[in-house]
């Protein structure tokens, strides 16, 4: 009986320890994902800036020639040899994206210069913003081994034999393994 009651007023304690507000805000934050807004959730009148996770301010593409033969495909793989920068094909259009922050972006997803923001940013409104879109292309390439396999697939492997004619070829054949000691 005596243990009983230690029991009790050991799930009296813990229960009064969940319910604090700091329990309560862990539980809910830990157990729930923030959610993603669509721009139809933001309420009518609101400043959809104010919502925004600026995601125009963390990256920017540049357009492409698209690719046709192996050199082309080669400086695309130079380019996927840097950090932080990967290719996509949107609307049959080829694009460079390079995954870097502006450095006036603010920690509340503002503009530090707004008054003196660049003429891009100014043309950019909240009609045409990325604001709900789910970034889904046509292609995407991380790694410089994906755009050399789609290369491989569309013209043809590009070291097929050793022996064989290397006029063709940008780069020198694979070295083979190094022999083990």
């Amino acid at each position: 009986m005596v243990d009983d009651a230690v029991n009790l007023d050991d799930a009296a304690k813990s229960s009064q320890i969940a319910d604090s507000p700091l329990d309560r805000f862990i539980a809910v934050s830990v157990a729930t994902p923030p959610v993603k807004r669509r721009r139809d959730q933001v309420p009518k009148g609101a400043n959809l800036c104010d919502y925004c996770s600026a995601k125009c301010c963390q990256y920017f593409a540049l357009p492409m020639e698209q690719p046709v033969n192996r050199k082309d495909y080669d400086f695309i793989r130079w380019y996927l040899l840097h950090d932080r920068a990967s290719c996509f094909v949107d609307d049959d259009n080829w694009y460079l994206l390079v995954h870097t922050t502006c450095k006036h972006l603010q920690s509340d997803n503002r503009c530090g210069i707004y008054e003196t923001r660049p003429q891009i940013c100014r043309e950019y409104t909240t009609d045409e913003c990325e604001f709900d879109d789910d970034w889904c292309y046509e292609m995407y390439f991380e790694t410089p081994e994906q755009i050399d396999e789609y290369a491989d697939a569309l013209l043809g492997p590009q070291f097929v034999d050793p022996k064989a004619s290397k006029r063709n070829s940008l780069r020198s054949r694979r070295p083979t393994a190094l022999p083990m000691a």
